[in-house]
C-alpha cells in the first residue's frame, strides 16, 4: 500500500462518513478508528484512549496450516479474554478452516472450553467496560454502571489460600457479593488496605473464578502519573 493508493481508498470512505474504520489502512499516516495491536495484549501503559481490538490466533498461525498443533490452552484464551475486557478492548480470535471447510479439532476444543465459562460468567464479559481499579495482582476486573451503583465482576485467577480476597483501595459501600457459579453470597469487611471478601477454600473455576460485587456510587477512572488506573468514586 502506497500512500496515493491509500488517499484513494480514503475517498471512497468519505462517501459514508459513519463507517467504522481500523488502523490497517497505511500506518501512521491513515489512523482510522479503532487500534488492531496482534499478537499481543497492550499494557495499560501503551493505552490512550481508543478503541482498540487484539487480534490473535489459536495456535501459531493465521488460516489454517495442518502441521501447526500448537494450540494455545484454554486457560490461556479465556484470561486472554478477561485480561482483554478488563482494559477496555475487544478480542478478535483467528479460526482457520481447513480445505474441506472443517475446523480443527484443537480449536474446537478451545471454543468449547471458552464456551463452557461464558455460560456461567459471560455477565463479566459482556456490556462491561474497563476496570475502575489498580492493577490486581490475583487477577482482573471489569465493570457495569447501573444509575447509581456499580456492578465489580472480580475474575480471580489465583485463588487465596487464606481464604480472603483482598481488592485494594476499593472504599465504596458494598450492597452484595457472590460468586457467579452458583449465586452464593459472600461476607466482606472494610479494612485499611481496601475491601476483604471472604471466599470457599477452593475455587469454583481453576482458570478464572468470578465474582460479582455490587457497590454504591458510580465509578468513575482516573490515571495517576504512571498510567495506571486507580479507583474513584463519583457520586
Amino acid at each position: 500500500m502506497t500512500d496515493e493508493f491509500a488517499e484513494k481508498l480514503k475517498a471512497v470512505l468519505a462517501l459514508q462518513p459513519n463507517i467504522i474504520t481500523n488502523d490497517r489502512l497505511k500506518r501512521p499516516d491513515f489512523p482510522g478508528d479503532y487500534k488492531t495491536p496482534e499478537q499481543k495484549i497492550p499494557k495499560l501503559s501503551e493505552l490512550d484512549g481508543k478503541d482498540w481490538e487484539t487480534c490473535m490466533t489459536m495456535n501459531g498461525t493465521w488460516g489454517y496450516k495442518s502441521y501447526d498443533n500448537n494450540w494455545k490452552t484454554p486457560e490461556t484464551l479465556i484470561r486472554n479474554l478477561v485480561d482483554i475486557a478488563s482494559k477496555g478492548g475487544n478480542y478478535l480470535l483467528n479460526v482457520g478452516p481447513d480445505a474441506l471447510g472443517q475446523f480443527p479439532q484443537g480449536s474446537i476444543d478451545d471454543l468449547k472450553a471458552i464456551g463452557a465459562w461464558m455460560k456461567i460468567n459471560s455477565e463479566a464479559i459482556y456490556v462491561t467496560t474497563a476496570s475502575p481499579l489498580a492493577p490486581l495482582a490475583w487477577g482482573r476486573c471489569t465493570k457495569k454502571v447501573e444509575g447509581d451503583k456499580t456492578i465489580l465482576y472480580l475474575s480471580v485467577f489465583n485463588w487465596p489460600t487464606d481464604g480472603k480476597l483482598v481488592v485494594p483501595g476499593l472504599k465504596n459501600k458494598v450492597i452484595s457479593a457472590k460468586l457467579l457459579t452458583d449465586g452464593k453470597a459472600l461476607k466482606s469487611q472494610s479494612e485499611n488496605d481496601g475491601l476483604v471478601i471472604n471466599v470457599p477454600a477452593n475455587s469454583p473455576d481453576h482458570i478464572a473464578s468470578v465474582i460479582k460485587v455490587e457497590v454504591q456510587g458510580n465509578m468513575g477512572k482516573s490515571t495517576n502519573a504512571n498510567g495506571q488506573i486507580k479507583s474513584g468514586s463519583i457520586d
